[in-house]
């Protein structure tokens, strides 16, 4: 992760936490990312994952966009910092729409779990490139390019990349 995208996430942090008066151990509650990670990442220190993010998004009630730069893409690192996915904003969340959207890139092989999001949150997906195979409602689920589906995301849900080249998508998300 770049460091203008540290330093977004980490001003995005610091004001959630503000506008909902929380300390890092309320936050951390919330959240599920620990009080010291926390800290780290709103001081810029740590790059947090995708995953964590979408727990601090979740924690404070937030769209995922709101602590992305929508110019820039989010990579997503592997233990040998071997890029496996990135994730780029392509419209912020919107308060009227109540969307927000992402294009996301997989390399072969890469498996993204999210948590479960607040209630009556809908992800859409699109599938422009390659093989998704997603798990929603206790169930996997394979898509090809130009395939579509919709799920509730108030459960953890995984995507992956099943084919043999990197996947394309894009991923509309809905917040009542």
């Amino acid at each position: 992760m770049s460091y203008s995208i540290n330093k977004k996430v980490a001003v995005q942090l610091k004001k959630a936490r503000s506008n909902k008066g929380w300390s890092l151990d309320v936050a951390s509650q919330h959240c599920g990312v620990s009080k010291a990670m926390l800290g780290q990442i709103e001081r810029g220190e740590s790059s947090p994952t995708i995953a964590k993010l979408w727990n601090i998004a979740t924690g404070f009630e937030l769209p995922l966009s709101e602590f992305l730069d929508l110019d820039e893409k989010f990579h997503i690192k592997g233990s040998e910092d071997a890029q496996l996915s990135n994730i780029k904003t392509v419209f912020e969340y919107d308060r009227h729409t109540k969307l927000e959207m992402f294009e996301l890139y997989f390399a072969v092989g890469y498996e993204q779990r999210s948590d479960a999001h607040q209630s009556g949150v809908i992800e859409h997906i699109i599938v422009t490139k390659g093989c998704l195979e997603y798990f929603a409602d206790q169930q996997w689920t394979t898509l090809h390019s130009g395939d579509k589906a919709k799920f509730k995301a108030d459960q953890t849900h995984i995507y992956r990349n099943v084919g043999t080249t990197p996947l394309h998508f894009f991923n509309i998300i809905y917040y009542p």
